[in-house]
């Protein structure tokens, strides 16, 4: 009878460590960037025509949306995965690949993208600063087909080193017509965004989209630390307060509490030598 009550201790000993290591296991898969993978895709995604991850490789978001590989590898200017190892702030962790890596030409470089249906569209462009350290050493312009879009664009000086910045332009096409900041030039089917030389440095972009909607359907980045959000909707708005130095926001993706972890470790480790004991006693 003895044995029979220690084997049966030591049964529900060892069904009690598995089911806190079942708790833990779960705890890991579900605590690892405290945001909603691959939910925010309701819409997002299909109405996102073309996307690139600028020297690297292709990459599915947190919202859905799928990053070709760059086809400007090995034809246009220089692939960089010199951010690979630096974090990302204001970026998810699963999406800071998007802001490590770039590419960058010597001369203005850029993309086209075919485009078949009128309507309004929003053209995103991602950037981070992983090299300077100071504003006034990379300052380029961005063209949309005639229009410059973006003028004197320094990324440090908008955001500071090592993080995420969005560009985010929108446009519309209608009868033949590209409508884009009070401008209007003739369309054929095909845009074509430019990162224009300028005198500092070399132009770049991280990673770029253009999806088919309004600035309310983008997803914004959080703000930063001393930064309103701008009230037209769009990281590129004239509207806006910065501090341009100073603190930098810490990434809000770093606080997992990771304590909460240490608990069905303790008990799973408690049970098994408890085990262990009786297994030896009996």
């Amino acid at each position: 009878m003895q044995c029979v009550a220690g084997a049966r201790l030591v049964g529900w000993l060892l069904t009690v460590a598995l089911l806190s290591l079942l708790l833990l296991a779960g705890r890991c898969l579900g605590a690892g960037d405290n945001v909603p993978a691959l939910v925010a895709s309701s819409g997002l995604a299909q109405r996102v025509i073309w996307a690139v991850n600028a020297g690297g490789d292709a990459h599915t978001d947190t919202h859905g949306i799928h990053y070709r590989k760059d086809p400007l590898e090995g034809r246009i200017g220089v692939a960089s995965d010199y951010g690979a190892y630096r974090p990302i702030t204001r970026s998810a962790r699963q999406d800071q690949v998007l802001y490590q890596t770039e590419r960058y030409s010597e001369h203005t470089f850029g993309y086209e993208v075919p485009v078949r249906d009128d309507g309004p569209y929003v053209l995103v462009m991602k950037f981070a600063e992983v090299y300077f350290d100071q504003p006034r050493q990379k300052v380029f312009d961005v063209r949309l087909n005639s229009h410059v879009v973006v003028k004197d664009l320094d990324i440090f000086e908008r955001a500071g080193h090592s993080t995420a910045h969005d560009e985010v332009v929108p446009f519309s096409l209608l009868r033949g017509k590209l409508r884009v900041q009070g401008e209007a030039s003739a369309f054929s089917g095909k845009l074509t965004v430019e990162f224009v030389k300028g005198y500092y440095d070399n132009p770049k972009v991280c990673a770029l989209y253009v999806m088919k909607g309004t600035l309310e359907d983008v997803p914004k980045l959080p703000p930063q630390y001393g930064e309103k959000e701008d009230s037209d909707g769009g990281e590129g708005g004239k509207n806006r307060y910065r501090k341009r130095s100073g603190h930098r926001i810490p990434n809000p993706y770093d606080d997992d509490d990771y304590s909460s972890l240490l608990l069905p470790i303790l008990v799973a480790l408690v049970v098994f030598v408890a085990s262990l004991f009786f297994l030896r006693w009996l």
